[in-house]
């Protein structure tokens, strides 16, 4: 195993925030495997944010390729970086979260792009205007060689449990929550190899005196072709999903339909 360690450095430019309290941290996360080919977009969407307080967490499978010399390079600042082999991108996603020392976590694709420079401000913002627990927004499917080419948009929509047996859930990337509710019960649950964020989310959003906000804006661009739509698109996926809402009592054979038709929409809006 090799672990290093990189003293993160903030800029202390004033932001909106100044009237409201700067001191919640946000711990930002990033898998990668081989990201060469992306990864430097991704660390400079996190390097250009106006809000100060985060904490970026990168957490490597044993890169073969550039990744690490990437990230060793970068503007942005790591707070954190390991690299060792794992068993799936779900238990390298736990290991970020266990590194975590934030009040939100949050998680950022190697292949995905913030939306723009102040969203992680946007939604520190709205966490301490609404005390809320868990505030998620909307993401863009973009050209994988072109991110200002907008292919399908994932409008989320205001959250109400009921939506859940629908077989509802906001994009993961999209989806920012206190790090004291992944410590009660937020952990991914590794026994599922593709669709164990979507069994997290329901886990938390199903729970009680919880307050989730949707906030309509643009999170995230998501690549397309990159490793999270790849397995989003395959019969397994399907079947994780199945499996995940017999486990939460959903009715699965009209949640699916949903799913799908839901996925249909995206592609006729526009951003």
């Amino acid at each position: 195993m090799r672990i290093s360690i990189i003293t993160a450095t903030y800029n202390s430019e004033k932001t909106l925030l100044d009237t409201l309290d700067a001191h919640m941290k946000v711990s930002i996360i990033t898998v990668t495997y081989n990201s060469e080919k992306t990864i430097k977009d991704t660390l400079d969407s996190v390097a250009v944010q106006t809000y100060n307080n985060i904490e970026y967490i990168i957490v490597d499978g044993a890169s073969s390729d550039a990744t690490l010399h990437i990230i060793n390079n970068s503007s942005a600042s790591v707070a954190k970086c390991i690299s060792e082999r794992d068993k799936g991108i779900y238990d390298a996603l736990n290991k970020g979260v266990h590194l975590a020392t934030g009040d939100i976590i949050g998680f950022i694709h190697s292949d995905d792009i913030l939306a723009r420079p102040d969203i992680i401000e946007t939604i520190v913002i709205e966490f301490q205007k609404t005390k809320a627990d868990i505030v998620y927004g909307d993401l863009v499917f973009v050209d994988r060689s072109d991110v200002n080419n907008i292919v399908r948009y994932w409008h989320s929509g205001s959250f109400r449990k009921s939506k859940i047996s629908l077989g509802w859930a906001p994009p993961h990337p999209s989806f920012y929550m206190k790090r004291s509710l992944y410590k009660e019960d937020g952990f991914f649950d590794l026994t599922f190899k593709i669709a164990a964020d979507y069994d997290q989310m329901i886990r938390v959003l199903k729970r009680e005196r919880i307050k989730v906000i949707y906030l309509p804006q643009v999170f995230v661009k998501m690549r397309l072709g990159g490793e999270s739509t790849k397995l989003d698109n395959t019969v397994a996926s399907t079947k994780e999903i199945i499996s995940i809402m017999k486990k939460h009592h959903i009715n699965w054979y009209i949640a699916i339909v949903t799913r799908k038709f839901s996925k249909l929409t995206q592609l006729f809006r526009k951003s």
